[in-house]
């Protein structure tokens, strides 16, 4: 039924990780599992067990042939201050496969019990915050934004003790890699240069092969200016969509550049760069509009590991990490106006581009409009100016949008393309459905409270097709009203 394993991670020495068994599970039940992953995976469908069975192996009740599971070491800053250990406290990488592509994957379960890197916790997972990262993690997929995936949420038919007695569930997460800048942070705090050579040589290996022929310090000046890319590119594509990731701590930042745990996320609704939804936090350290700074701060942490891998002499290896910082703004700039200028149909650059922009969130921000609403119906003012009433409608206050909408004009007209044409590339770039904070809350509330799972299956079902406009679904393009408005996203996997 599974793919091989190639027990790649699980070969690097032990203090790498913990090797775990999961906790069996009472009564594991089947909520969701995504037949698409599996089969691009390398499952064999046709041989695939029934739903209790299979449950049984989502829940780690039953281990597949190949497995040794795992619970990986890091460390990491969390909102600022650094924590020398943390760890996968409730999950475990089974292994990783080679998929259909030629890539290799890792298959991990949450929430399948406590590891020696639990810290006191019961290592598992209440259902709701699985659905949620099964539910969002899909989604971004679909945006063609590079994230996790999920292949299965599973209910354990156990109880687990939050502020409420929650029902328990576990997720199995399929990544590129679960290595993060938290990891290199864990050996660096340690001393243990060995440990970071072989880490750097492992995502190398994995991840950026072509730096391979590279010697010296050379090779991870290199690495960390590849990572910085992927990162800078990443976290351009979350701010096209108005995605908050919400706790972007250097534990839940990849290097393969793969946006990872999906806790407190959210999708901004009325645009405004201040925008937080995460409870924990209080300062908006993690808000809409710090969300590149935070990733170039991170960036610094991953190369201040780096530094006794570039040159035995520290004032040489922080020039050499210095300048591919530096390097950072410019980089993400570029990547973000790449992202706005497809979203506003423009294919040539020119260098009133990035005031225009500013311009246009300026006036989103004025008008508290909807950011995914606001794009989307900009396809159709391309395409005709009778469409701009649609528009102005989203403005409390529509004067500066309708001032803008002139110039914007004047900016297609320059690239002399038919309207046709320009709003047809912006409607593949502009979603008209994301996960709207409510309609995922009213989901998992159906799911957990009533073990309805219709509203999950039917939002999920929506979101795969997030820029074909789908009759009959309006209520899945439209911003929460007042009472529905979901201001506070907790943590939960």
């Amino acid at each position: 039924m599974f793919p091989e394993f190639r027990l790649r991670y699980s070969r690097l020495p032990e203090r790498f990780y913990q090797r775990f068994r999961p906790e069996p599970v009472s009564r594991p039940q089947l909520v969701a599992f995504n037949r698409t992953l599996a089969e691009e995976l390398g499952f064999d469908l046709a041989a695939l067990p029934d739903e209790a069975e299979l449950a049984g192996y989502f829940a780690g009740n039953r281990l597949p042939a190949g497995a040794e599971p795992v619970a990986q070491a890091y460390a990491g800053h969390q909102f600022g201050m650094f924590v020398p250990q943390l760890g996968d406290g409730r999950a475990v990488l089974l292994g990783e496969v080679v998929d259909r592509a030629g890539r290799l994957r890792d298959i991990q379960l949450k929430g399948s019990g406590p590891t020696r890197f639990a810290r006191g916790g019961d290592g598992r997972a209440p259902l709701g915050p699985v659905l949620r990262e099964y539910l969002v993690s899909e989604a971004m997929h679909t945006l063609g934004i590079p994230t996790t995936r999920s292949l299965a949420a599973v209910a354990t038919g156990e109880a687990v003790y939050r502020e409420r007695r929650l029902p328990g569930g576990v997720l199995t997460r399929v990544a590129a890699c679960h290595v993060r800048v938290g990891t290199f942070e864990y050996f660096a705090a340690r001393g243990d240069a060995e440990g970071l050579r072989l880490l750097a040589d492992f995502v190398i290996e994995r991840h950026y092969s072509q730096l391979a022929e590279l010697s010296g310090g050379e090779r991870f000046v290199a690495l960390l200016a590849a990572v910085q890319e992927r990162q800078a590119t990443l976290v351009a594509k979350w701010m096209g969509v108005g995605f908050v990731h919400g706790v972007m701590n250097t534990d839940n930042t990849a290097v393969s550049g793969e946006t990872i745990d999906y806790g407190p996320c959210a999708f901004m609704e009325a645009y405004h760069p201040r925008t937080v939804f995460s409870f924990i936090d209080h300062g908006g350290r993690y808000a809409y509009g710090n969300q590149p700074g935070i990733v170039m701060w991170n960036m610094a942490r991953l190369a201040e590991t780096l530094l006794p891998l570039i040159d035995p002499d520290d004032e040489r290896a922080v020039a050499r990490a210095m300048e591919v910082l530096e390097r950072f703004p410019e980089r993400y700039e570029a990547a973000w106006l790449e992202v706005m200028r497809a979203k506003l149909g423009l294919v040539q650059e020119q260098a009133g581009d990035p005031e225009l922009i500013a311009d246009l969130l300026q006036a989103m921000q004025g008008g508290r409009a909807d950011f995914t609403l606001t794009f989307r119906r900009l396809c159709d003012c391309a395409e005709s100016p009778t469409a701009d009433r649609g528009l102005l409608t989203l403005f409390e206050e529509p004067t500066a949008i309708a001032s803008w909408l002139t110039r914007w004009r004047q900016r297609l007209g320059a690239e002399g393309r038919a309207g046709s044409l320009v709003a047809a590339g912006m409607r593949t770039v502009n979603p008209l459905y994301i996960p709207r904070n409510h309609l995922v809350e009213q989901a998992l509330a159906a799911a957990v409270m009533e073990g309805d799972l219709a509203p999950f299956q039917a939002l999920h079902a929506v979101l795969a097709r997030p820029f074909t406009e789908q009759p009959g679904r309006e209520r899945y393009a439209l911003p929460a009203s007042d009472e529905e408005r979901v201001l506070r996203t907790f943590c939960g996997t």
